[in-house]
């Protein structure tokens, strides 16, 4: 086996964690060594909120707080608390996970570069990235480039649905609704949470009707679709798992049948499926970008499509940040 690809979290927020989580998880000899995690928060916390968690549980491995590190398992992992990673010894890392939600300038986003760190993944959207990359849509882009965008949890479901569409059976036009469970910049109570005045409300008494990143940023992604679909998003009152609600108009008129077979080829570790009657809190930890639930599919007379899917927004989009990581590791 060659040797695991080290990489750091700067950031270890809901993100952050579940990276670290699913890096416990991995079975050994792991492909990836994780040897850094800078957080602000005290270490004490952090250990805490790694080790138990509302959503996933208890920790898969034995959480260990050491001094200015982390026991995770067998493996200890050094942990510090600069506000300014450029202060951080990276050197070691292949590539930095970028976890702190904050990677909107430059200077922020390449601070990873100068700590040392070969190469930077952001989880999230940043404009000022090299790249966005969604595994299933247009990962051959990735050309060796520093800092990395991976986008974000809806364009990573959506993405790679809209390209497997369009190759098997032209995209013509669409609209895409998310519906998402509510997220930390969220308030618990009715609180100013900026100008979209919906979005002061309570997050866990109302449906809140909201806008999405994911349908303008496949422009970028995918610019031979671009304006072809819109999008809009509903934030719900559950804690974990989303879904994407996709109606379009395909050009080749295809059948349910035909769709599921052509999803299910594309890109399967990235489109999963399920022919069974579940509900979001059953696609906990799901690994895939998009579950398609196959008895939702729709096809009416005149071609319009309706197709829907499940994605654990926190699990999945991490498990690409590891592959994603892999690809970059592997380009110099």
């Amino acid at each position: 086996m060659s040797e695991p690809i080290k990489f750091a979290i700067n950031g270890f927020g809901r993100i952050g964690r579940a990276i670290a989580r699913q890096w416990m998880a991995m079975p050994g000899p792991k492909p990836f060594q994780l040897v850094a995690i800078n957080d602000i928060a005290p270490l004490e916390t952090c250990a805490y909120l790694l080790e138990f968690d509302s959503v996933y549980g208890p920790a898969s491995l034995p959480v260990r707080q050491m001094e200015n590190a982390l026991g995770l398992g067998d493996a200890v992992v050094r942990f510090t608390q600069s506000p300014v990673l450029d202060a951080v010894d990276m050197s070691d890392v292949n590539v930095l996970f970028e976890c702190t939600g904050k990677a909107d300038t430059r200077d922020f986003a390449s601070a990873g570069l100068r700590a040392g760190a070969a190469k930077v993944l952001i989880s999230g959207p940043s404009s000022v990235a090299d790249v966005t990359i969604v595994e299933g849509a247009n990962e051959a882009l990735l050309q060796g480039q520093t800092v990395v965008s991976n986008a974000s949890c809806t364009t990573n479901a959506l993405a790679p649905l809209m390209r497997a569409l369009d190759d098997n059976f032209g995209l013509v036009s669409g609209h895409m609704t998310t519906i998402h469970c509510y997220t930390g910049s969220q308030p618990t109570i009715d609180a100013p949470r900026g100008s979209a005045l919906e979005r002061n409300r309570a997050a866990a008494l109302s449906m809140v009707p909201t806008t999405t990143s994911a349908a303008r940023m496949i422009d970028g992604l995918l610019p031979h679709l671009a304006g072809r679909v819109t999008g809009c998003a509903v934030r719900v009152p559950t804690a974990s798992v989303s879904a994407v609600d996709m109606t379009c108009i395909l050009r080749d008129h295809p059948g349910v049948d035909a769709i599921h077979a052509a999803l299910a080829a594309y890109a399967p570790c990235i489109i999963g499926r399920t022919d069974r009657p579940l509900v979001s809190a059953d696609l906990r930890a799901r690994t895939e970008s998009l579950v398609v639930a196959e008895p939702q599919t729709t096809v009416m007379a005149d071609g319009l499509t309706r197709v829907f899917g499940w994605y654990d927004n926190e699990w999945g989009f991490s498990a690409r940040m590891f592959d994603v990581a892999r690809r970059m590791s592997a380009q110099v």
